[in-house]
């Protein structure tokens, strides 16, 4: 008998659920597909791309409507969900209800503003999804001076991308250097040198004080008193879990919605899966474990047999054309070792943390050709003790000559 699947959020994780409940049984669910974005899931990790030129919206679709109508989902986009009633299993959206058997929530998260006077003037803006990337477009199109707040992945991404549509662009970051949770120091001066050089602005050590302007933004207020000029803020400071409905609903929610090994809440008629979830104390941004998620979700609503696990995972991320790869804990601690390679010239930086002849955490910029060898390497916690000496050089040096570094030949 095929039951009612009702899923709030059409982004990429829900999209991978519905991907796999079609290949496993098309006639399993009638599934009504709820998303406060007038649209379907697109590709966000794409969205840079098409905020500096590069892609069209079209280009990072990943359901289009037709897809949709082919598998007999019904789509309530453009509406928001307004209330889950668990009693009646009911969903509540603005433009009416839907009966349920299964409920997934897949609300995401929502991007952190900063509680400073000024925050919510007009040119203000977060970077989430594509209506903030084309606010960011038409913006640019009128140039003038861009800040933005925040030196992580998406914050830098937005500097970039703004810069390349000839905007002025500062960035303002918090912390002593850029990408603090990816990269350690060293990798982030090079990181923070390489946007300087495309002619991005970079300020360190910046806390924002206010936002100023009148009817709209004009400009940024630090701390110590320094002012600079912004015809748009964009605020790029982090994300949390939008747990908002889970929470009315009164499941369990810590940072996120918690959830068991099959992606269940506290209901076990509802489910959660991506950003929104919290699973084991660990939250997750990234898209390689929301897409196991997925896939764990789907056998359970199949009634097969699946388990979610938290995995090793690795940062290996192209920023404005800056190659970097972070894994594992490449933190300082007692019985741990570093193994470093500079290439200041070349702006090449490899840094590797051992701790019992294995490696645990790798830090690398500029080449990261050995990324996948070294990833490997953290996650089976293979002895290195045997090549320790051509260890840093990479796979291809192992029994070679500790003398030649990586990227160069005899000659």
């Amino acid at each position: 008998m095929t039951q009612n699947l009702v899923i709030i959020g059409a982004g990429m994780a829900s999209g991978r659920v519905i991907e796999h409940l079609i290949d496993g049984d098309p006639s399993a669910y009638n599934i009504t597909l709820f998303n406060a974005e007038p649209r379907g899931n697109y590709n966000r990790i794409m969205l840079s791309p098409v905020l500096s030129g590069d892609k069209s919206y079209a280009d990072i679709v990943t359901h289009d409507d037709d897809w949709y109508a082919q598998n007999n989902i019904t789509c309530r986009f453009g509406e928001h969900v307004t209330a889950i009633d668990r009693d009646a299993k009911v969903v509540h959206g603005q433009n009416g209800d839907v009966p349920y058997d299964k409920l997934l929530i897949a609300t995401g998260s929502a991007p952190f503003i900063i509680p400073v006077q000024g925050k919510d003037l007009p040119g203000v803006i977060t970077y989430r999804d594509l209506d903030d990337t084309n606010a960011m477009i038409d913006a640019a199109a009128r140039g003038g001076k861009a800040v933005v707040i925040g030196g992580g992945l998406l914050g830098l991404e937005a500097a970039a991308g703004l810069a390349e549509r000839g905007m002025d662009v500062t960035v303002l970051h918090l912390m002593g250097h850029l990408m603090e949770r990816q990269l350690d120091e060293s990798a982030g001066f090079l990181l923070r040198r390489d946007l300087q050089d495309k002619g991005v602005k970079v300020i360190c050590q910046a806390s924002t004080a206010a936002i100023l302007g009148e009817d709209k933004v004009e400009g940024v207020m630090l701390e110590d008193n320094t002012g600079l000029e912004a015809d748009l803020v964009v605020m790029a400071v982090g994300i949390r879990p939008e747990t908002r409905l889970a929470t009315d609903a009164g499941l369990d929610v810590a940072r996120g919605i918690e959830v068991n090994a099959q992606m269940q809440t506290s209901d076990p008629d509802i489910y959660a899966v991506g950003e929104c979830v919290e699973f084991d104390g660990h939250l997750f941004g990234l898209v390689a474990p929301l897409y196991d998620q997925a896939k764990v979700l789907a056998h359970d609503l199949l009634d097969e047999p699946a388990v979610f696990v938290v995995k090793e995972l690795a940062t290996k991320l192209k920023v404005t054309g800056c190659d970097l790869f972070s894994a594992g804990d490449f933190a300082d601690g007692e019985g741990r070792e570093d193994i470093v390679f500079r290439d200041p010239a070349r702006g090449v930086y490899r840094r590797l943390v051992l701790e019992d002849d294995a490696v645990v955490g790798a830090v690398m910029y500029g080449d990261t050709a050995d990324s996948n060898w070294f990833f490997g390497l953290i996650k089976d916690r293979t002895n290195i003790a045997e090549m320790r000496e051509t260890l840093i050089f990479g796979s291809a040096y192992q029994g070679g000559d500790p003398a030649l570094p990586f990227g160069f030949s005899p000659q």
